[in-house]
């Protein structure tokens, strides 16, 4: 009987394929279910304040998908050794070093976008997206899940803030990544013919009805309501 009861412990689990359901749900999920912009409302500065262009929007997707994805690793792998009474700093000071990263390739590499980013990529410090990752996921699970929930969220936010930039560029400067596409349209048409852009789009009133528009098509659809 020993020997059998043996051989039973020795029998492992197998092991979770590296896209699962579970796991390709932590990617998913925050795309439309548990957007952080439209479901959760965190990220909504950045959202308002860098969506006026499409390119420097693009360049704040990537820096927060960046910063959100190692933030999440580097806090995973050291989830077994951080005082739980610092662990707020800890995360701080690591997302602070991540941002400072960007911050200076940016600099280096970029510094049109730099200046023209200006205060912002400093200001991931403070995106509630950031550290809620950290504190509700990062604190409790391993790396490789670590980096597919920060993947997902980052993409979730991503792909919310240059929507709202696609439509603010397009209708409040009648261009798209720079390109003037209001004016080759009306060249088709001739020059008696011409299109008017909107300068609402260009301010954050412009914003907050593109992006409450979102909202109200992605509730609608997937029937989603606010519980007091």
């Amino acid at each position: 009987m020993s020997t059998e009861t043996a051989q039973v412990a020795e029998v492992k689990k197998p092991e979770e394929a590296l896209l699962s359901k579970r796991r390709k749900k932590l990617v998913t999920d925050p795309l439309v279910d548990d957007n952080p912009i439209t479901i959760q409302v965190l990220g909504i500065c950045s959202a308002l304040a860098v969506t006026t262009q499409l390119q420097p929007t693009l360049v704040m997707a990537i820096s927060v998908i960046f910063v959100i994805v190692m933030s999440n690793l580097t806090i995973s792998l050291l989830r077994n050794t951080i005082p739980t009474r610092v662990r707020i700093i800890v995360q701080l000071a690591v997302v602070a070093t991540l941002v400072t990263l960007v911050n200076e390739f940016l600099k280096a590499f970029a510094f049109d976008m730099y200046k023209e980013l200006s205060v912002f990529v400093g200001l991931i410090i403070t995106n509630c997206i950031v550290m809620g990752r950290l504190e509700a996921f990062a604190l409790g699970n391993k790396s490789y899940d670590s980096i597919l929930d920060g993947f997902g969220s980052a993409l979730g936010y991503a792909w919310i803030i240059l929507t709202v930039a696609f439509f603010r560029e397009l209708l409040g400067s009648g261009s798209l990544f720079g390109v003037p596409i209001y004016d080759a349209i009306s060249g088709l048409f001739g020059e008696d013919f011409n299109l008017a852009t909107n300068g609402l789009m260009v301010s954050p009133v412009g914003a907050f009805i593109i992006l409450g528009l979102i909202i109200w098509v992605q509730r609608t659809k997937t029937g989603y309501v606010e519980h007091s």
